[in-house]
């Protein structure tokens, strides 16, 4: 395994010090990161969502900010806005939140929809237009967002066009016994455990050597038996009997930069039928949008991924030469 490769592996490795037990997670979201694109991570307030973006922003060596979103977060506050100077009789901008390489965006659908669409932009373009005026984000340029479940005090639904912007959605889950009482554990050592926690996680990346790796990522090689995979998944997401929307063009790009991203940390430099099928569930579900029949029959997302797994045929792919 090369150099670079071993540098991912280590920033979960550090991450781990601050999130216990959710290796699988750390990894497709490090993965997401190597696609260059953004995480979207659901779950129930608590479950170590925030201490899991913050941990990944230190141990990659990013410039961070953080925005705790609520319902009077204004999108000036993210995308800045000018002053007027009297002193210089000169307009001068004053950055915004979004101008940092890592984004913290804190329950993100507690605020208003007019906010949300703000991000928009900078989530696809990396840049921001205030007052005819487009600047560039820090490059590279992610945002981690986290949000509580739908229907929970305070929430509204993202809209679908923000929903496609997010190259994956994760979600913690409730810990094991055993994994819970390593968190009772550490939080009995020195007070508040979860900040300590996150200073003991050590930088092993900075700025430039992500778009290094993000480079090699990108240069992965893909089949075009593997290729036509990918397009028959999203095919059957929009022809399943339980779903009214399938996967979208935007999201099989982001599957492909996946499975390209996945092979490269697992030190091919090729992408494997296997590689699609373990980043699909997390690249898919959120893209999913379920129909009456699947309501009324409850029929959850994770069903529909499973059943899009089992029909569609995998291809044979011989190593490239």
């Amino acid at each position: 395994m090369a150099g670079e490769e071993r540098l991912a592996w280590r920033v979960i490795d550090e991450v781990e010090k601050a999130v216990v037990g959710k290796r699988e997670i750390l990894t497709k979201i490090m993965t997401a990161i190597l696609a260059g694109g953004h995480i979207l991570i659901e779950d129930i307030p608590g479950t170590g969502k925030t201490t899991m973006a913050a941990a990944f922003s230190r141990a990659m060596g990013l410039e961070v900010k953080r925005v705790q979103f609520t319902p009077d977060v204004l999108p000036s506050d993210l995308t800045g806005f000018t002053i007027y100077r009297k002193e210089t009789e000169e307009f001068v901008y004053q950055p915004g939140a979004v101008m940092c390489n890592l984004l913290l965006a804190d329950e993100i659908n507690r605020t208003s929809p007019k906010t949300q669409s703000a991000l928009l932009e900078v989530m696809e373009e990396q840049q921001v237009t205030v007052d005819g005026i487009t600047r560039k984000t820090g490059e590279p340029f992610i945002v981690i967002a986290t949000e509580n479940p739908a229907g929970s005090a305070g929430t509204q639904l993202l809209p679908e066009s923000q929903l496609d912007r997010f190259m994956i959605c994760v979600s913690m889950g409730y810990p094991t016994v055993e994994e819970e009482m390593e968190i009772l554990r550490r939080s009995q050592e020195g007070g508040n455990r979860g900040r300590l926690a996150e200073k003991e996680v050590d930088p092993v990346l900075d700025a430039a050597s992500l778009l290094v790796m993000r480079e090699k990522a990108a240069g992965i090689f893909v089949h075009e038996r593997i290729y036509r995979y990918i397009a028959e998944l999203a095919k059957a997401t929009r022809e399943n009997e339980w779903t009214e929307l399938g996967l979208s063009p935007r999201g099989t790009v982001a599957l492909t930069a996946m499975a390209k991203a996945c092979a490269w940390l697992k030190g091919r430099e090729y992408v494997v039928p296997a590689d699609v099928t373990e980043v699909f569930g997390c690249t898919a579900a959120h893209r999913i949008f379920l129909n009456m029949k699947a309501r009324v029959g409850h029929i959850q997302r994770e069903e529909v991924i499973r059943r899009v797994i089992e029909e569609v045929q995998h291809p044979s792919v011989r190593k490239r030469r």
